[in-house]
């Protein structure tokens, strides 16, 4: 029997602990298609930005302050990650070709998206800083934002954001 709460043992800065054990900086030097599934969740940044709730409005991806019930608002992390496809039947599986797919639907500072496109990571960054909390630090979370969660919003066109970094 699974929980449907994030291990409370679990520490987010443990997937930057052995950064050691991959090759420096592997994000420049590897197209995304050939990274390895480990050097893939890295680049995450844990922003939590993507599990922000979309419309679709005149062919546009238009984010709202709501965000999936299964996110914990204080990590930005999901509170059932390895089942979250089967509790949540639309959640998005971060992809190359969902990182690719037109209208954007990833914020503009996922790194996947990012890189894809020519750019590099920022400074913040935990790839870069070597913490996670460093997504936090710098204001590129959700964490202290003001989101609600999804149960029980009917009204999603009323609770757009027009965020700059979304």
């Amino acid at each position: 029997m699974t929980s449907d709460w994030i291990d409370e043992e679990y520490n987010p800065q443990t997937r930057f602990n052995s950064l050691q054990d991959f090759e420096p900086e592997f994000w420049k030097k590897k197209p995304l298609d050939k990274l390895s599934r480990a050097e893939w969740e890295l680049l995450c940044d844990g922003c939590g930005k993507c599990c922000l709730n979309k419309i679709q409005i005149r062919k546009q991806i238009k984010f709202t302050d709501t965000c999936c019930r299964f996110l914990d608002c204080n990590s930005c992390l999901c509170k059932i990650y390895p089942h979250r496809f089967e509790k949540v039947p639309d959640c998005r599986d971060i992809t190359l070709a969902a990182v690719r797919e037109k209208p954007r639907w990833l914020p503009k500072t996922c790194a996947y998206w990012l890189l894809d496109n020519g750019f590099d990571l920022p400074t913040w960054h935990p790839l870069i800083t070597g913490r996670a909390d460093s997504v936090h630090e710098a204001g590129q979370s959700l964490k202290g934002r003001p989101v609600v969660s999804e149960t029980g919003v009917e009204d999603f066109e009323n609770h757009l954001v027009d965020w700059e970094d979304l």
